[in-house]
């Protein structure tokens, strides 16, 4: 039984959103007592978020659906730095023009998840561009940078693996942690934010930006973190062959999205329910009850429930027909991703246009090891012209040749 009175820990604990919590107690007591308006920062790194950004997008909108205000901090300025947590090497800098792009492309999928409006509980959008790049430096320094010792920085992960592989870490990256520590600060300034949410890996910084706002304002704000939802590999979730499984329909077409789910590990998909779907608790627990052939009733409400979030109702249940008509049927089902080949290109070179194979290389190799079928038919010859028809990679990419 949950030790909690707030309707917000509650709700994060059943659903089972929470790792970690500074000061549970009294976040728990004000949350019973007052609207929180709680943050999550994302960077502008590309047009799209991936799905590997879902469950802080579904932990606002949980925080919305008890309650609360969700604050969506888009890190303009902090985008032109560059997070170094769990990066290899440094990211490309991006000018300021695609920065505004990738912004615009983003919020697009926020719109889907979150209502935002001007109301005590709506949504926000914020960009820390607005007051990261009116900093000046030396006041700056001393001001911020002297509540922040070089010994601690050094222990922080995204700082220590990078200098244990002697790889670079610039002096540009290694300031990330302080201006995002910053934006805690400015957000409870301007809006009057007590809470800042992340994943796992955000720990060390959403206390930084703890400490530095009882420093200077002596507000009391917190910070809740999400445990990490990995692959039975161990992978981190949304990390497929075919690269990042973005939120954007121009970039990753609906059936896609649903087949994302649609073939989750069968241990995922109880946590998966809880998380990325608003399906009451006790059918979540009927679902995740089920085993063996019968797991995949729960995998296809988990898909068609995820995409209809995203994509909406009517595009997810498209989706679910034409998986049932293509596998099912063998039909060929009217949302697979189609491509007019023409009179000129090679069922390898399609496999790669299709996007099923990363390069035609791949394509070459998936057919050399009888991987590809054009209408249940095996391909063995790379070389081979593509004609009109269904082509398949495996047992779970399909798509339709038109000439």
């Amino acid at each position: 039984m949950t030790s909690f009175r707030s309707s917000l820990l509650q709700l994060l604990e059943e659903r089972g959103y929470i790792h970690q919590v500074t000061d549970a107690e009294a976040l728990d007591a004000l949350a019973n007592k007052e609207v929180v308006a709680g943050y999550i920062g994302f960077d502008a790194t590309a047009p799209s978020l991936h799905v590997g950004s879902l469950v802080q997008i579904m932990l606002l909108r949980r925080l919305q659906q008890a309650g609360h205000k969700p604050i969506v901090l888009m890190g303009g300025g902090t985008t032109k730095v560059g997070d170094p947590t769990g990066k290899d090497e440094s990211r490309k800098l991006l000018s300021d023009d695609d920065i505004t792009t990738n912004i615009a492309g983003i919020r697009k999928v926020f719109e889907r998840f979150l209502t935002f409006g001007d109301g005590p509980t709506d949504a926000v959008l914020v960009n820390n561009d607005d007051w990261l790049s009116k900093l000046e430096y030396v006041p700056f320094l001393r001001d911020v940078g002297r509540h922040f010792t070089i010994n601690r920085m050094l222990t922080f992960d995204s700082v220590r693996i990078r200098l244990d592989r002697e790889q670079p870490l610039t002096f540009l990256e290694f300031n990330y942690m302080i201006l995002q520590a910053y934006d805690f600060l400015e957000l409870s300034r301007r809006v009057g934010c007590r809470l800042q949410m992340g994943g796992s890996d955000q720990w060390g910084n959403i206390v930084n930006g703890i400490e530095l706002t009882r420093r200077i304002e002596g507000t009391e704000i917190y910070g809740i973190t999400t445990p990490l939802i990995t692959n039975p590999d161990g992978s981190k979730m949304g990390k497929t062959e075919r690269g990042a499984v973005w939120l954007n329909e121009d970039l990753l077409s609906p059936y896609d999205y649903w087949q994302f789910w649609r073939n989750v590990d069968d241990t995922n998909v109880g946590v998966f329910l809880r998380r990325f779907t608003d399906l009451t608790i006790d059918e979540v627990a009927r679902l995740e009850k089920l085993s063996g052939a019968e797991i995949n009733e729960a995998k296809i409400v988990l898909a068609t429930e995820a995409t209809a979030m995203l994509h909406g109702r009517e595009a997810a249940e498209a989706a679910a027909r034409t998986a049932a008509e293509t596998f099912g049927a063998g039909g060929a089902g009217e949302e697979l991703p189609t491509l007019n080949v023409g009179d000129g290109m090679t069922v390898a070179h399609a496999l790669t246009a299709l996007g099923f194979t990363p390069s035609n290389k791949e394509a070459k190799r998936k057919i050399a090891e009888g991987a590809v079928r054009l209408d249940d038919v095996v391909i063995s010859d790379p070389a081979m012209m593509a004609t009109s028809g269904r082509l398949s990679l495996g047992k779970k990419r399909h798509g339709l040749l038109v000439r």
